[in-house]
């Protein structure tokens, strides 16, 4: 770089390089050492996901994502697009120059476009965790000046870089709205102090691998001390469990709790539309996407809507044959084609590899192996490679949707993959991968408050909520709108004070 800016570069490095600044010989080159190749950064990650919630577990995967991004671009191409030589170290100190000085170049500073890519990320989904990490961030990028290897423009260049990388993650992965963005409709529900009058079914078997810092009945116990606890064991019928905890529940005039995944809360959520009650999502799952868009994301946060009374209303979608029988209800998503085969590998793996190297075995042999639905939808036949219904209006558009605004607005999000068309799974991947699925022509999305299926004689089971079934030649499916009260907190409880009262809580009874 020439001409004025690199005059004006030049003279800041050297502002910095004749800079006495106390303390800073022994913090900041360690600090920069300790980002190198992204391994700070990485800690910070994993300490995120470990001892935080689901906030945490989000900025913390955004935030690798956004670091992958920007040191692929920065080592790759940038790099090789500008080169610029290291500023001579005369001005700098002996004490502070590196044993081993960088031979890339110059221009711009990795090492600054990973630290902003890396906090960034993290802010996206939490502007708390974000102020958490953007003095590091800031402190390794101009430790990089400090310590001779980049001059300030390169360090400005790489954090604009590291930015734009983690503002790309949100094309493809839109972050998931706060509480206060939502559009639910708020309802009373019986307040019930230490949680008098709730029962919850536990069921141990979901969410097997994720950390947690206290068992779910101890948990509870904390929480809710007079609350009652229905563990599901391994001869027990989680049917027949929630059957007896709603019926507890209904002669107390409390409510209904349960904890576990989606499968789980599906069948709780029936049990409590049929019975009139309230229900308590304590989440216990893998995912939890029925927790997160209710705004229940932590015990703690629905542990309080219980104390103080606070719900919000939301529709429960049903799937019922030609005759009017009910064959399943959904409070997440149903789907067709290829998803349910999916789940059906998957769930003959994961037993002896866990549940993601499962998933990924069986997506690739799903698709090599798929064939396209030829079915009838409202009456028209299609040829279909998917056909998937969510439980209200998902963003964003496309094959991958994460979150829903609102829970009661009475309709059906419909998106189908069209199995005709030109190269559709080609296109279909490629249109994932790139963010410009929204706009393909194999893909249609609608918002219907019913929809008709016919001619499923070929198909053999169906999805909803992580679950599947035997599929009957003919389904309808729609909606009982506002059948279900769902305790959520009014505003968004502290993660913070969370994690450090499930902390004490821990070390309390590992001590005792």
């Amino acid at each position: 770089m020439t001409g004025r800016i690199g005059r004006i570069d030049r003279r800041w490095f050297e502002r910095v390089a004749a800079a006495r600044l106390p303390g800073a010989q022994q913090v900041l080159p360690p600090l920069g050492s300790a980002a190198n190749h992204g391994r700070l950064w990485l800690g910070c990650a994993a300490a995120l996901a470990l001892a935080g919630g689901p906030t945490a577990r989000r900025a913390a995967g955004r935030g690798v994502a956004a670091l992958a991004l920007a040191s692929l671009t920065t080592n790759a191409v940038a790099k090789y697009a500008v080169r610029r030589h290291r500023p001579a170290l005369d001005a700098v100190p002996l004490v502070r120059r590196l044993t081993k000085a960088p031979w890339t170049s110059s221009f711009p500073s990795g090492h600054s476009a990973s630290a902003a890519a890396f906090a960034t990320g993290v802010a996206l989904e939490s502007t708390r965790y974000g102020a958490l990490v953007a003095p590091v961030a800031a402190a390794v990028a101009f430790s990089r000046v400090y310590v001779g290897v980049h001059y300030p423009g390169d360090v400005l260049a790489g954090c604009a870089l590291g930015v734009a990388a983690a503002a790309v993650t949100c094309h493809w992965w839109p972050p998931r709205p706060s509480p206060a963005r939502t559009e639910h409709t708020r309802v009373a529900a019986p307040a019930l102090p230490e949680g008098a009058g709730l029962v919850v079914v536990v069921n141990p078997g979901s969410g097997k691998g994720v950390p947690v810092l206290v068992p779910a009945r101890q948990h509870l116990a904390q929480l809710l001390p007079r609350a009652e606890v229905l563990v599901c064991g391994p001869g027990d019928d989680l049917g027949d469990l929630v059957d007896k905890a709603a019926a507890r529940a209904a002669g107390s005039g409390g409510a209904l709790g349960v904890c576990g995944g989606d499968g789980t809360v599906n069948a709780a959520a029936r049990h409590a539309a049929a019975a009139g009650l309230p229900l308590a999502v304590f989440p216990g799952g893998t995912l939890n996407h029925f927790a997160l868009d209710v705004g229940a994301a932590t015990f703690e946060d629905t542990a309080h809507a219980v104390r103080v009374g606070q719900a919000v209303r939301v529709d429960l979608a049903r799937v019922r044959d030609g005759e009017g029988a009910d064959v399943a209800g959904f409070v997440n998503t149903f789907s067709i084609g290829l998803y349910p085969e999916l789940v059906r590998r998957r769930e003959k793996l994961e037993g002896r590899m866990g549940k993601w190297p499962a998933a990924a075995v069986a997506l690739s042999a799903v698709l090599r192996s798929a064939a396209p639905l030829r079915i009838r939808l409202d009456g028209h036949d299609r040829v279909l490679w998917l056909l998937f219904a969510g439980n209200g209006r998902y963003l964003p558009d496309g094959v991958a949707p994460s979150h829903r605004p609102r829970l009661d607005d009475g309709l059906l999000d419909v998106r189908t993959v069209d199995a005709r068309a030109r190269l559709a799974r080609t296109r279909l991947v490629l249109g994932a991968l790139t963010g410009t699925l929204r706009t393909s022509r194999v893909l249609s999305t609608e918002r219907v408050e019913q929809l008709r299926i016919s001619g499923l004689e070929g198909v053999p089971d169906l999805a909803y909520d992580g679950e599947t079934a035997p599929a009957p030649g003919t389904l309808l499916l729609d909606k009982r709108p506002g059948a279900l009260t769902v305790y959520a907190p009014a505003e968004a409880q502290d993660e913070f004070a969370q994690w450090a009262v499930a902390a004490a809580a821990s070390r309390g009874g590992r001590e005792r």
